[in-house]
C-alpha cells in the first residue's frame, strides 16, 4: 500500500507543476492548444488526487458494513476520472471554435514548443512508474492514472510538433485545429477507460487470459467441479465453485481437500477470496 500511495503523491506534484508550466505559456502566448494541454493536465491532477485518496482506501482490509472489501473504490474513481476527461476535451473544443472564429496572433512559439516538450519527458518518467506500480499491485486507480498521463504525453508532443508548424509555416489556424485533435484523442481515451472501470461495477467475470490459466489450474487437479463463477472489485479477486466429492469421505477429509485446492490456486492470483461448495456423489 505505501509503494501505491507514493506513487500516486508523484503524479499529484509533477501535474501540479506541469499545469502552472502550460498556463503560464499558453496566456502569455495566446496559444489555444497550449491552454488546451493546460486544461487537460488540470484533469489529469484531479484524477492524480482522487487516485492517491482512493489507494489509501482500496486496500483497508474488509469490515462488518464491506465483508468484500473496498475494492470497488478504485472502479468508482476510474468511472468519475473517464467523465473528467471526457470533461475536458468538451472545453478543449469549445475554446479551438472560439479560436477559429476569432483568430489571434501566437507569441512566445519557441518557448511554448519547449515547454510541451519537457512536459512531455516528465510525463514519459511518471507514467512509466505508474503502470509498474499499477500492474504489480493491480491496481486500476493507478493504471487509469498512467494513462491519463500517457495520453497527455502524445497531446503534448502533438501540440508541441504543431507550434514547431506554426514557426515554419506562419499557419496560425493550425493551432485550433492541433486543439481540436488533442479532443479527439481525449474522448477515445475517456470511453476506454469508462468502459474499463464500469464493468467490474457489474460484477463481470475475469480477463480472458485469467480464465483460461484458472481453468488450466483447475483441470491440471484433476477435480469435478461445476457452477464457477469469477469477478473482481478493484484489485480483489473472488472465486466461487461447486466442487462434487465422494459420499464415503469425512467431514475433515472433505475440509483438508479444499483446503489443499485453494492453497494450489492463491499463489497464481494476487488478493483473491475462495468460496468452495461441496455436494456428495457417487
Amino acid at each position: 500500500m505505501k509503494v501505491k500511495v507514493r506513487i500516486a503523491r508523484l503524479s499529484v506534484i509533477s501535474n501540479t507543476v506541469l499545469i502552472i508550466m502550460k498556463l503560464a505559456v499558453g496566456l502569455i502566448s495566446g496559444s489555444v492548444s497550449i491552454i488546451s494541454e493546460a486544461i487537460h493536465s488540470t484533469m489529469d491532477l484531479l484524477a492524480a488526487i482522487i487516485a492517491f485518496f482512493t489507494v489509501r482506501v482500496s486496500d483497508t482490509p474488509p469490515d462488518a458494513k464491506h465483508p468484500y472489501g473496498h475494492g470497488k473504490y478504485e472502479n468508482i474513481s476510474g468511472v468519475i476520472e473517464a467523465i473528467l476527461i471526457f470533461i475536458a476535451a468538451v472545453w478543449i473544443v469549445f475554446e479551438a471554435i472560439k479560436k477559429i472564429i476569432h483568430p489571434g496572433e501566437i507569441e512566445s512559439i519557441g518557448f511554448g514548443s519547449l515547454v510541451m516538450f519537457i512536459s512531455a519527458i516528465i510525463n514519459t518518467l511518471v507514467s512509466r512508474q505508474l503502470y509498474k506500480v499499477a500492474r504489480k499491485t493491480n491496481s486500476l486507480a493507478l493504471e487509469a492514472d498512467a494513462l491519463h498521463l500517457k495520453t497527455d504525453v502524445i497531446t503534448s508532443l502533438g501540440v508541441g510538433l504543431g507550434l514547431l508548424l506554426i514557426w515554419i509555416t506562419g499557419l496560425t489556424y493550425l493551432d485550433p485545429v492541433v486543439a481540436i485533435l488533442v479532443a479527439l484523442l481525449i474522448f477515445w481515451e475517456s470511453y476506454k477507460l469508462l468502459m474499463r472501470a464500469f464493468n467490474p461495477l457489474l460484477d463481470v467475470s475475469w480477463e480472458e487470459e485469467e480464465l483460461e490459466q484458472l481453468y488450466s489450474r483447475l483441470n491440471g487437479m484433476n477435480i469435478n467441479y461445476s457452477n464457477l463463477r469469477t469477478r473482481k472489485s478493484g484489485n480483489y479477486r473472488f472465486l466461487e465453485f461447486t466442487m462434487t466429492m465422494p459420499e464415503n469421505l469425512t467431514l475433515q477429509e472433505i475440509s483438508e481437500r479444499t483446503i489443499n485446492i485453494e492453497q494450489d490456486i492463491h499463489p497464481h492470483f494476487e488478493n483473491l477470496s475462495v468460496t468452495i461448495k461441496t455436494i456428495p456423489g457417487k
